[in-house]
């Protein structure tokens, strides 16, 4: 072998020591051509010491007398050639060098000349390295032949497959690794066979022996040609990209746990946005989301746009430029895609794709276009287009491209953006689904709720309900108000636990199902009996439909119900796990009803207790759901005393003071759904109700009708005499027929309603009921006659006896 001189005017000669290594030999040369640095290998190569170098210019280096320097063309930054050397022993040598243009930061620029020295004959050990850089490569490395049969394969592949060369070798690649992916690369192996360009396969296929594992894997194809430039074999080269994407996917997607960067919220817009803010300019230079307003076939999964124009509402846009200048639409506007456009096919295919700005598709678009003009105008050349898909459901696409970015889209560029318009497709899907069950849910619960409160004489009313301003959804929060017998009124408040529209399902129910119990005229703890079942039975019904049952059903549910009567003043009150009631008193006390406090409906076998108590007239009754009390700036005792010091204040009206509660209450929106009543008590006194006593004796039935002509006369209803006398005169009747005394009769003028109230009362708790009499029955014509002639009728029972009533309407008389 040769050595290369270690002093001047030594020449190389064969030897049979190991030839040294390669070495490279450095130099520096200001832009006037002169050396100001010289290495130890630029000794060893020219044999000249630095201090005999540095300082002369670097033309006395050149061989052949030349007498010009290393003269580089200005702004060039690099230069590489083989230039004629001078030895200092005057032989000549002609050197392969690479030179480098390098300012520093004081603004001094030099050039920074480098050459590689190879010592004696490589070629042995060269062929050696080449064989061990294809054995031993880290990536997956094979040959297959013109048959796309396996000539070579490195380790790589080897351990990838789990299979020696010798076994593989021979076979093509969909008998070595059957699998679709095994096919796609084939294809594309024949392509460069008979193209002779370069192919590419990016694919996740499965590891051996591992059934749930894939690894993702960038593979490249290349074609071998022979020295008359024929395609004789495909070279494949592969590399395992999954960790290469996992730290590219951990920099663009954060774990959702840890940071949910897209789909932060149930708006649909703001989520379109995050998508295009995380994608610029990480991933691309400009990016637009576009929806489909309303999503093709509504939810129907099969519905996905066809090949006619698409029209589609720019949600989102982001531009690595200032300005948006790129988009032509601006978000909210309107765009319409034109057949057989790019996005069109995307929506229609269901998948991304990456183009060129060369792509005949892209080329047509922009013709067809104008609002894609913009492509080639402004240094667009690559460009990613995916459909936004959750649930089988096609609405809407997003749009990545680059133009700053010299790179273009690479196969695992489309995944990540795979992976992040996914992300964001679920979180508008959501959003889209949220709007609509929410749209929905308030529709339902405004018809189930009272729209006016009904005409009666007892309470001045007034009241409020606001739903939940967070994103829990509305609640089962309700309120009614409900004339009863006597010119009594109740009034109901109610919280269904759970939110959303089962919660406001299970709330229609339940009020449905306290107007039933109320028109019977069950005392206040035997209707929440009944309630207290009925929620029972709905969440066994759904115990076998839906593991969260006790939610659907509404086990948990609180009621407080109250029964007033403006004749006594009297005022009967029972709670089923609800906040007892507000009083304030005509001089301006304040405090909590002492009401028993039941347990929650659904819970089964705890009694309801009643309290009754006597309010004065001009009292004012509060009735509310805890969401007024759980703010989140202050505590439950703060809450009450805010609700207190809101009460009493003076006002003209409820209206006011229920906004000066909610006011005082509510210093942001509330996170749960707030149901407020206020109501003013009202009596009526001697001038508007009579009583007698009666005895238990037919006779008895002419005095009552001469009572009433009498009474109905002292107020002024003559003409309502006529009928008034047969309904006292059946009802007393009956009372005497078939019940036990004492008997009792009551008139009671509501001069608000213009309504006669006429109740019979007696000792037996049997209850009548209505026939149809047959042709030649003596009686049961009497409630018949009372049904046709009332506006309403019914009967009333007490702890000792019942109280059957009727009611008249004086409109007309």
């Amino acid at each position: 072998m040769e050595r290369l001189p270690t002093s001047p005017g030594e020449h190389p000669e064969k030897t049979d020591a190991s030839p040294e290594p390669t070495y490279s030999a450095t130099a520096g040369i200001n832009e006037q051509g002169t050396v100001t640095e010289w290495s130890e290998g630029a000794r060893r190569l020219l044999g000249y010491a630095a201090s005999e170098v540095v300082g002369l210019p670097a033309a006395h280096l050149l061989a052949d007398g030349a007498d010009t320097a290393l003269r580089l063309p200005p702004g060039l930054e690099r230069w590489s050639g083989t230039v004629a050397l001078r030895h200092r022993n005057g032989v000549r040598m002609e050197q392969g060098v690479l030179a480098h243009r390098w300012t520093s930061t004081g603004g001094t620029t030099k050039w920074s000349v480098v050459s590689a020295v190879t010592a004696g004959a490589r070629k042995p050990l060269d062929d050696a390295l080449n064989e061990w850089a294809f054995t031993q490569s880290p990536c997956v490395l094979a040959i297959f032949d013109a048959e796309l049969r396996l000539v070579r394969a490195n380790t790589g592949m080897e351990r990838t497959l789990s299979l020696t060369e010798a076994e593989m070798r021979g076979l093509r690649l969909t008998e070595i690794a059957p699998d679709p992916v095994s096919d796609e690369t084939e294809r594309n192996m024949r392509l460069t066979l008979e193209t002779g360009e370069p192919q590419y396969v990016d694919a996740f296929i499965r590891s051996p022996g591992v059934a749930t594992e894939k690894r993702g894997w960038a593979t490249s194809l290349a074609p071998l040609r022979d020295p008359d430039g024929r395609v004789v074999a495909v070279y494949l080269a592969a590399h395992d990209r999954t960790a290469v994407e996992a730290d590219r996917r951990e920099m663009l997607l954060p774990d959702p746990a840890d940071q949910p960067i897209i789909g932060t919220t149930f708006d649909s817009a703001r989520t379109a946005q995050e998508l295009a803010d995380i994608a610029v300019p990480r991933l691309a230079d400009f990016a637009v989301v576009d929806l489909l307003e309303p999503p093709p076939g509504g939810d129907d999964p099969s519905s996905r746009p066809g090949a006619g124009p698409v029209a589609a509402r720019r949600t989102a846009a982001r531009s690595i430029l200032p300005g948006n200048t790129e988009a032509q639409v601006g978000v909210g506007e309107t765009t319409v895609y034109p057949p057989l456009s790019p996005p069109v096919e995307c929506l229609a295919a269901g998948r991304g794709a990456v183009y060129g700005r060369a792509d005949p598709g892209i080329a047509r678009w922009v013709t067809q276009d104008a609002g894609a003009a913009w492509i080639s105008g402004d240094g667009t050349h690559s460009m990613m287009v995916l459909p936004l898909r959750a649930d089988g459901i096609t609405f809407g696409l997003a749009f990545f491209s680059r133009h700053q970015h010299r790179e273009p889209f690479l196969p695992e560029d489309l995944w990540l953006a795979e992976e992040l318009t996914t992300r964001a497709a679920v979180g508008i899907h959501k959003a889209r689904r949220h709007t609509r069950e929410h749209t929905t849910t308030m529709t339902l619960q405004r018809s189930l709720l009272p729209h006016t409160m009904p005409t009666q004489a007892a309470l001045e009313i007034a009241s409020r309900y606001l739903p939940a301003g967070t994103g829990a959804g509305v609640g089962g929060d309700w309120f009614d108000v409900i004339p009863l017998s006597g010119a009594r009124v109740a009034l109901v408040v109610g919280d269904v636990v759970g939110h959303g529209i089962r919660a406001t399902a299970t709330m229609g129910r339940l009020r449905t199902a306290v107007r039933t119990l109320a028109d019977v005229d069950l005392p206040p703890d035997e209707l929440l009996t009944y309630l207290d079942d009925l929620i029972i039975h709905l969440s066994a019904d759904e115990a076998d439909q839906d593991a969260d049952a006790e939610a659907a059903g509404g086990i948990g549910t609180t009621c407080l119900y109250v029964v007033y009567d403006p004749v006594t003043r009297r005022c009967t009150v029972a709670r089923a796990g609800h906040p007892p009631p507000v009083v304030v008193s005509p001089e301006g006390s304040v405090y909590l009803l002492d009401v028993p406090a039941g347990p929650p409906l659904g819970l089964g076998g705890l009694p309801f207790e009643a309290a009754e108590i006597e309010l004065p007239e001009g009292s004012v009754l509060t009735l509310y759901t805890d969401g007024l009390l759980r703010a989140r700036d202050h505590d439950i005792d703060e809450a009450l005393d805010n609700m207190f010091e809101a009460l009493i204040r003076p006002a003209s009206t409820l209206e006011t003071v229920c906004d000066r509660v909610l006011t005082a209450m509510l210093t942001h929106p509330p996170e749960d759904d707030v149901a407020l009543l206020i109501a003013r008590t009202r009596a009526l006194h001697a001038d508007q109700v009579v009583v007698w006593d009666l005895a238990s004796d037919p006779s008895v039935v002419a005095q009552a009708r001469r009572y009433t002509t009498d009474q109905l006369a002292a107020w002024g209803l003559e003409e309502a005499g006529f009928v008034a006398e047969l309904v006292v005169s059946e009802l007393v009747t009956n009372a005497i027929r078939y019940g036990e005394p004492p008997i009792q009769l009551r008139l009671i003028h509501e001069n608000e309603n213009s309504t006669l109230i006429c109740e019979v009362s007696d000792a037996s708790s049997t209850a009548p009921h209505m026939r149809r009499a047959r042709i030649f029955d003596e009686g049961g014509r009497g409630l018949l006659l009372v049904a046709q002639l009332a506006q309403r009728w019914g009967t009333r029972h007490a702890p000792v006896g019942k109280t059957i009533w009727a009611e008249q309407s004086l409109v007309g008389f």
